[in-house]
């Protein structure tokens, strides 16, 4: 499996960081210098071509990453539709390509966190790119419990709606995977943001998804379990499309620097400061209510008591 998604990567160009690009025109500069004292700024700069093209190897290498999940998710969802067991099983082995290949990759993406010291943007990158390892490998997972599940219910037979919607969620699945890459790839922050209204149509697709189950089952057409296995089936393609918005959410902090969970921290500080004012209002309440009780029974003049002040 590794070599067909690999070869199905190939043909992906490579793309070029500003920043190298900036460093080899710094290094010929110095190369061209008659001042030979410049030779330590050359091994620097060298230094800098070298760690600005394993960034670029990152970069390349989660587009093949990304190529390798989108294919399995097509053929994934072959396998199912046409139960064919057989390539369920090639699918389910080949997960450990996947697994072994985001490994290595993500041991390199710590390296350079470790020997390079990056920062500002370049930290932001390599932060997102191990981001996108976990939520890559993770859709990948998903697609291999497509495989087993299909495996489970081998002699249920589909009704063409069912088949339609399984189709669909299949390609939408691939199609947003891909989109979240291509959000990567070119910085893009507004096909980022766009990924969740995008997944919409996703979510829309499963719940429909599980309603024909339902109906099939209560129509004596689908038995319980074969109905349990079928709606998980809807349930892993709906958290691929999760993976992409997660993804897309990376892009837009790799690219701004904003968090997606600044948001909802900042409204959980909110609603704490509110609590804990409400808290104060009431105990300050009380304490008034109890001084007022307080000085009500202390006084002489207390409503009720028969007691004339003197002089009266």
């Amino acid at each position: 499996m590794c070599a067909q998604a690999c070869s199905s990567s190939s043909t992906v160009p490579k793309r070029s960081l500003r920043t190298q690009a900036t460093s080899e025109l710094s290094i010929t500069s110095l190369v061209n210098s008659d001042d030979h004292s410049l030779s330590w700024g050359t091994q620097m700069n060298e230094t800098r071509i070298h760690y600005h093209g394993e960034l670029e190897e990152v970069r390349s290498d989660l587009i093949r990453l990304g190529a390798m999940v989108s294919e399995t998710i097509g053929r994934g969802t072959a396998a199912l539709l046409d139960r064919d067991l057989h390539a369920a099983q090639v699918l389910i082995d080949g997960d450990d390509v996947i697994d072994d290949f985001c490994l290595g990759l993500e041991e390199r993406c710590y390296r350079l966190l470790a020997l390079q010291s990056p920062i500002a943007g370049e930290l932001r990158f390599i932060l997102t790119s191990l981001r996108l390892i976990s939520e890559l490998e993770r859709s990948a997972d998903l697609i291999v419990n497509v495989c087993k599940a299909s495996r489970r219910i081998y002699d249920v037979e589909f009704g063409p709606q069912i088949r339609g919607l399984i189709e669909q969620m299949g390609v939408e699945a691939t199609f947003l995977i891909r989109a979240a890459i291509d959000s990567y790839v070119d910085a893009d922050t507004s096909l980022a943001s766009a990924l969740d209204d995008i997944d919409d149509r996703l979510d829309e697709l499963q719940v429909a998804y599980v309603q024909a189950i339902f109906r099939s089952h209560s129509e004596m057409n689908l038995n319980l379990q074969g109905a349990v296995q079928m709606a998980m089936i809807g349930r892993y393609y709906e958290r691929v499309g999760d993976h992409a918005v997660n993804i897309g959410e990376r892009v837009m902090y790799m690219v701004t620097g904003w968090l997606p969970e600044k948001s909802g921290a900042a409204r959980q500080r909110l609603r704490e400061a509110e609590a804990e004012a409400g808290v104060e209002a009431g105990n300050s309440t009380a304490q008034n209510d109890e001084a007022g009780e307080a000085a009500r029974l202390d006084s002489p003049h207390e409503e009720g008591s028969g007691e004339v002040p003197d002089g009266a």
